[in-house]
């Protein structure tokens, strides 16, 4: 008599739950809301990617990237200029350059809307930070913390659903093999055609496949540069198709070339 397999008539019946507990349970392959208000991105192909359609309100967000101050104000900067626009203060938590003023308000970003607080050590930061959340006294808050370890980061998650902040922690690519309590994380990196590729591995809902490519010209760059500058990639391919390609001979070939000499006139093999 055949043992019937629990697992697959398991996982082939639905889920029955009662009322009051199936409202409680998420599966994994569905998308699940966020716990507060979300603010968008700015970038509508990533917010197609958010829970929620943006950047989650009172939780943390990690952002992996290969370089500091690479790449942040290109993917944080449309929300940070919403919320300056708003008058409402962006404080950046130990940033590894002095924030280049001019460059910023020509994005949006007046001085007036930014507070830069110089933290050196990891728990000078994070100090900073939490007391920020919970004092409130910031609509983003944008932290450096490269050497943060998995149960700061816990700690940061706690205080950070006790606000209404958007709260940013830049880290390393290295620290995506960590374990971490934030509910979004993110990878970035700059592409060739001053594009950001995104990749979201992890999140509320599905797994994120593959990266999302967002067009991001720094500051007003893209009213100035000429176009084989906007599309670098396209231009570089065209210059490689007009490139003399490589001519390959034949071994029959490559044999009569050696009985000539440099006039091409034929050599005997005895006069060599």
């Amino acid at each position: 008599m055949p043992v019937p397999d629990v697992h697959a008539r398991a996982a082939a019946a639905p889920l029955s739950l009662p009322p009051e507990v199936a409202g409680r349970v998420w599966p994994a392959r569905a998308w699940t809301g966020p716990r507060g208000e979300v603010r968008s991105s700015g970038h509508p192909a990533l917010d197609a990617e958010l829970p929620g359609g943006g950047w989650p309100c009172g939780a943390l967000t990690e952002l992996l990237q290969p370089q500091p101050a690479l790449l942040e104000w290109r993917l944080l900067g449309p929300v940070a200029r919403a919320l300056a626009a708003e008058g409402r203060p962006v404080v950046l938590v130990g940033p590894p350059q002095v924030p280049h003023l001019p460059g910023l308000a020509q994005c949006g970003l007046p001085a007036g809307a930014l507070v830069w607080v110089q933290a050196q050590s990891t728990a000078e930061r994070l100090w900073c930070t939490e007391q920020l959340l919970r004092a409130q006294a910031a609509a983003l808050v944008l932290a450096w913390l490269p050497q943060a370890r998995p149960e700061q980061i816990r700690r940061l998650q706690v205080n950070a659903l006790g606000s209404q902040a958007l709260v940013f922690a830049c880290r390393p690519l290295a620290a995506r093999h960590e374990s971490s309590a934030a509910p979004l994380r993110l990878q970035a990196r700059v592409d060739l055609d001053w594009a950001l590729q995104v990749q979201v591995f992890k999140r509320r809902g599905p797994v994120h496949e593959g990266e999302v490519s967002l067009p991001s010209v720094p500051g007003t760059l893209g009213a100035v540069l000429p176009s084989r500058l906007l599309q670098p990639r396209r231009w570089l391919a065209a210059r490689r198709s007009a490139l003399p390609q490589p001519v390959v001979l034949r071994p029959e070939e490559a044999d009569a070339d050696a009985d000539a000499d440099a006039l091409g006139r034929p050599v005997l093999a005895g006069a060599r």
